[in-house]
């Protein structure tokens, strides 16, 4: 069967020649723009609760939330390699001394291959990529930066407190490094169209972005969104509209790119639009059908064959 896209599942098993697992953990950070530092009450959709996985109890201590989950995970599925993902909030947005305790802690355990680090573009700096370069000498370190848009206006809306150029220079700091890097984008948002969404696999083609994660805009309840929603409904992604778009974007997207999301799902308790009535396995069924009526693959319209080089 053709491969359509290039799924993470994929990605891991070529790097370590079997499955690998995420175990999420929450170790306790905040963000610049709760904090005060930036602003407060974060961006514009965020709930965490809307991202955040059951598993994740911050209450536990983070050697008990890794010991925990892989315990969980080996039962369910015989697993033996593990990606501790920290997850909620900005996981570089402490001292480096903490970091580093945190890092290695996560990284004692012996079925741990790696880390993947979700964090803000202006939450990292020259010390704490040069710890991830040497972490990343013995194990996989990914960084996923919060890009959310390409767009200024964008970034504006949702109270980002970051511009573009901000991420781009951290995207190529972390490169200069060895340290493979990830980006979040949300596409949907009232300030763009849809070839503007469409627009930023053609831009994140031109930089050294190995993983992607795409979201589908998301109003969840207890957010700056959702009462604007509330005074002033705004479009977003009907089920098979969501559907051609994920297919127009993977054309256009270059096929080294790793994608690690195709789609955002929170809670249908905080859920107020769009709502598809879906479950994941479902979506992901129905986004290859997609791909499969269109004859379609990841990259098949890419407009400019980048350096792989430049992520591999």
């Amino acid at each position: 069967m053709m491969k359509r896209y290039y799924s993470f599942g994929e990605y891991l098993k070529e790097i370590f020649g079997k499955k690998v697992y995420k175990v999420n953990v929450d170790a306790g950070f905040t963000c610049p723009n709760r904090d005060g530092t930036l602003g407060y009450g974060g961006c514009i959709y965020c709930n965490n609760a809307s991202f955040r996985p059951p598993s994740c109890t911050p209450e536990l201590s983070l050697t008990q939330q890794i010991s925990k989950g892989i315990e969980h995970i080996k039962r369910k599925y015989k697993a033996q390699a593990f990606l501790v993902y920290f997850q909620p909030y900005t996981n570089t947005y402490a001292p480096i001394e903490k970091l580093e305790i945190l890092y290695k802690e996560a990284l004692s355990f012996p079925e741990v291959v790696g880390l993947a680090i979700g964090t803000r573009p202006d939450c990292v700096d020259e010390e704490k990529l040069e710890l991830l370069r040497e972490l990343s000498k013995t194990h996989l370190i990914i960084v996923e930066y919060g890009l959310q848009s390409i767009y200024d206006k964008s970034l504006k809306f949702i109270h980002r407190g970051h511009d573009y150029a901000t991420f781009l220079k951290a995207v190529y700091d972390t490169h200069e490094k060895g340290v493979l890097v990830g980006a979040h984008i949300i596409v949907g948002l009232p300030t763009e169209t849809y070839e503007e969404s469409l627009s930023m696999a053609d831009e994140i083609n031109c930089h050294p972005i190995k993983f992607l994660k795409i979201h589908q805009l998301q109003v969840v309840k207890n957010t700056v969104l959702a009462r604007i929603y509330e005074k002033h409904p705004f479009k977003v992604f009907e089920y098979e509209e969501y559907l051609q778009f994920v297919v127009d974007f993977l054309e256009r997207l270059s096929p080294d790119i790793v994608i690690q999301r195709l789609f955002a799902t929170s809670p249908d308790e905080i859920l107020i639009a769009p709502r598809w009535n879906r479950t994941k396995q479902q979506i992901l069924n129905d986004i290859e059908r997609k791909l499969e009526e269109r004859n379609a693959r990841q990259g098949s319209k890419c407009s400019s064959i980048r350096n792989r080089a430049l992520c591999c």
